[in-house]
Protein backbone atom coordinates (compact mmCIF):
# COMPACT_ATOMS: atom_id res chain seq x y z
CA UNK A 1 0.00 0.00 0.00
CA UNK A 2 1.44 3.37 -1.06
CA UNK A 3 1.42 6.21 1.46
CA UNK A 4 1.79 9.88 0.63
CA UNK A 5 2.37 13.16 2.42
CA UNK A 6 0.46 16.03 0.79
CA UNK A 7 -0.21 19.77 1.00
CA UNK A 8 -3.57 21.43 0.37
CA UNK A 9 -3.89 25.18 -0.22
CA UNK A 10 -6.82 26.83 1.57
CA UNK A 11 -8.81 29.87 0.43
CA UNK A 12 -6.74 32.11 2.73
CA UNK A 13 -3.53 30.81 1.05
CA UNK A 14 -2.56 28.74 4.11
CA UNK A 15 -1.18 25.24 3.55
CA UNK A 16 -2.56 22.13 5.28
CA UNK A 17 -0.33 19.04 5.53
CA UNK A 18 -1.66 15.48 5.78
CA UNK A 19 -0.95 11.82 4.99
CA UNK A 20 -3.04 9.23 3.18
CA UNK A 21 -2.83 5.95 1.31
CA UNK A 22 -5.32 7.34 -1.22
CA UNK A 23 -4.71 11.06 -1.74
CA UNK A 24 -7.46 11.50 -4.36
CA UNK A 25 -10.10 9.98 -2.07
CA UNK A 26 -8.84 11.91 0.96
CA UNK A 27 -8.78 15.20 -0.97
CA UNK A 28 -12.36 14.57 -2.15
CA UNK A 29 -13.38 14.02 1.48
CA UNK A 30 -11.68 17.30 2.43
CA UNK A 31 -13.58 19.10 -0.35
CA UNK A 32 -16.89 17.64 0.86
CA UNK A 33 -16.18 18.77 4.43
CA UNK A 34 -15.77 15.17 5.62
CA UNK A 35 -12.02 15.32 6.18
CA UNK A 36 -10.10 17.30 8.77
CA UNK A 37 -12.16 19.72 10.86
CA UNK A 38 -9.57 22.44 10.31
CA UNK A 39 -10.45 22.54 6.59
CA UNK A 40 -14.21 22.99 6.94
CA UNK A 41 -15.33 26.27 5.43
CA UNK A 42 -11.85 27.00 4.07
CA UNK A 43 -12.57 26.10 0.43
CA UNK A 44 -12.10 26.13 -2.39
CA UNK A 45 -9.22 23.77 -1.68
CA UNK A 46 -6.36 22.95 -4.03
CA UNK A 47 -4.07 19.92 -3.81
CA UNK A 48 -0.68 21.52 -4.51
CA UNK A 49 1.94 18.92 -3.53
CA UNK A 50 2.29 15.26 -2.71
CA UNK A 51 5.17 12.89 -2.21
CA UNK A 52 5.12 9.11 -2.02
CA UNK A 53 6.71 7.53 1.05
CA UNK A 54 8.01 4.00 1.55
CA UNK A 55 5.36 3.21 4.18
CA UNK A 56 2.91 4.80 6.61
CA UNK A 57 5.60 5.48 9.20
CA UNK A 58 7.79 7.30 6.67
CA UNK A 59 4.82 9.34 5.46
CA UNK A 60 3.98 10.36 9.02
CA UNK A 61 7.60 11.28 9.73
CA UNK A 62 7.66 13.45 6.62
CA UNK A 63 4.34 15.05 7.65
CA UNK A 64 5.75 15.79 11.12
CA UNK A 65 8.76 17.48 9.56
CA UNK A 66 6.77 19.47 6.96
CA UNK A 67 4.25 20.68 9.56
CA UNK A 68 7.12 22.32 11.42
CA UNK A 69 8.39 24.16 8.34
CA UNK A 70 7.79 27.90 8.10
CA UNK A 71 5.32 28.86 5.35
CA UNK A 72 8.17 29.95 3.06
CA UNK A 73 9.72 26.48 3.17
CA UNK A 74 6.35 24.82 2.44
CA UNK A 75 5.95 27.12 -0.56
CA UNK A 76 9.35 25.96 -1.80
CA UNK A 77 8.09 22.37 -1.61
CA UNK A 78 5.16 23.34 -3.82
CA UNK A 79 7.50 25.09 -6.26
CA UNK A 80 10.11 22.32 -6.42
CA UNK A 81 7.64 19.43 -6.55
CA UNK A 82 9.36 16.06 -6.15
CA UNK A 83 12.77 17.70 -5.79
CA UNK A 84 12.09 18.26 -2.10
CA UNK A 85 15.37 16.63 -0.98
CA UNK A 86 16.96 20.04 -1.64
CA UNK A 87 14.76 21.41 1.13
CA UNK A 88 14.74 18.49 3.56
CA UNK A 89 18.46 17.90 3.35
CA UNK A 90 20.43 14.70 3.20
CA UNK A 91 19.18 13.47 6.58
CA UNK A 92 15.86 12.49 4.99
CA UNK A 93 17.30 10.67 1.98
CA UNK A 94 16.91 6.91 1.69
CA UNK A 95 20.04 4.76 1.54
Amino acid sequence: MDWHCYLVRLNNNALYCGVSNNVAKRFEAHCLGKGAKSLKGKGPLELVWQSQAMDKRSAMQLEWKVKRFPKSKKERLVTLGDDYVKILGESHQCA
